[in-house]
């Protein structure tokens, strides 16, 4: 049976993905790529005509899927310690699943923003959603429930403690002459370790 155009482009995708997790953009090959799908080279360049074009798609189908897991949790009617932590563990699980997309994701951010997030937030829906989580934060600093501290630094501290060690890993792992299975202990450790620093530093005694 010859399979549907939706098919054979999913095949493409799905391969794409597990070669660029573990090659990265640069050390994936597009004859590799069209190997795993089962497909001749050129069928591939019918569907993505270059690796930048595949790779990007690949982004978006990511991202995507990352920003609607995190837009679950910061609109779920959890507390802001359980948020935290479900933060902290998806943000990790993601940039682990997919390394290449926090460096790509700075890079392009950098390049032109704009381009960036049209591509990949195309879909309205798709878009990351967070006034609910920054409203609930005001709420709990207002009633003094935890202390006073503007919504976008307590989200900048939740993003930053646990993507850049993700981002720098290949710096970190020379300095420290860490092994891989070492970094990703620590990551593991970050999950717990993180939730319970930034609780702390916004708890009232």
């Amino acid at each position: 049976m010859v399979d549907k155009p939706s098919d054979t482009k999913e095949k493409i995708l799905q391969t794409a993905i597990s070669i660029f997790r573990e090659k990265g953009k640069d050390g994936a090959k597009m004859q590799e790529i069209a190997d795993g799908a089962g497909i001749n080279k050129a069928m591939l360049h019918y569907y993505f005509s270059s690796k930048d074009q595949l790779f990007e798609e690949v982004f978006k189908l990511t991202a995507v899927a990352y920003f609607s897991n995190i837009n679950k949790i910061v609109q779920s009617p959890g507390s802001i310690e359980e948020k935290i932590g479900q933060l902290c563990q998806v943000y990790i699980d993601m940039s682990l699943q997919n390394p290449y997309m926090p460096v790509f994701m700075i890079a392009e951010m950098h390049r032109s923003p704009s381009d960036l997030f049209k591509h990949i937030f195309s879909d309205k829906k798709d878009k990351p959603d967070i006034v609910s989580f920054k409203k609930q934060i005001e709420e709990e600093v207002a009633k003094g429930k935890i202390k006073p501290i503007k919504p976008m630094q307590l989200i900048f501290n939740i993003l930053s403690l646990c993507v850049f060690p993700v981002v720098s890993r290949p710096m970190m792992q020379f300095v420290g002459a860490i092994s891989d299975k070492e970094f990703i202990q620590l990551m593991e450790e970050r999950k717990k370790l993180v939730p319970q620093l930034i609780w702390t530093s916004i708890q009232k005694n």
